[in-house]
């Protein structure tokens, strides 16, 4: 098993930046592909970043491509999300997820669903002031 934890969310101005960190615990986190999440108030959690065990394959929301960057260190057991250009619409809570991989999957495996992931943060605020 896997915990995660959220920190780096804030208040900050349209346009601004913010960086997200997930820590999670265990000595097996480069077999965990992570997402990350956001679920503003009264909508659904939606899908913003993926990345893969080791970092070989990425992804992103079209509502954030080319404004977020999702990087990973293995030695450090985190996965951080750069965010930037932000929006009042990026206001959201943001969760990291993670998942278990076997050592037969691709290095490259990501997952952009919700149910894709067993292991949740407990989430951290964004609120982006226009």
């Amino acid at each position: 098993q896997v915990q995660l934890v959220e920190s780096g969310g804030g208040l900050v101005q349209a346009g601004g930046s913010l960086r997200l960190s997930c820590a999670a615990s265990g000595r097996t986190f480069n077999r965990y592909a992570v997402g990350w999440f956001r679920q503003a108030p009264g909508k659904e959690r939606d899908f913003v970043a993926a990345i893969s065990r080791i970092g070989l394959g990425i992804a992103y929301a079209d509502s954030v491509k080319g404004r977020f960057t999702i990087s990973r260190d293995n030695a450090k057991n985190t996965v951080d999300l750069q965010m930037s250009s932000l929006k009042p619409e990026d206001t959201a809570v943001y969760y990291c997820a993670a998942r278990f991989t076997s050592y037969t999957d691709s290095a490259s495996v990501y997952y952009t669903g919700i149910n894709d992931y067993a292991y949740w943060g407990q989430g951290t605020q964004v609120t982006v002031s226009s």
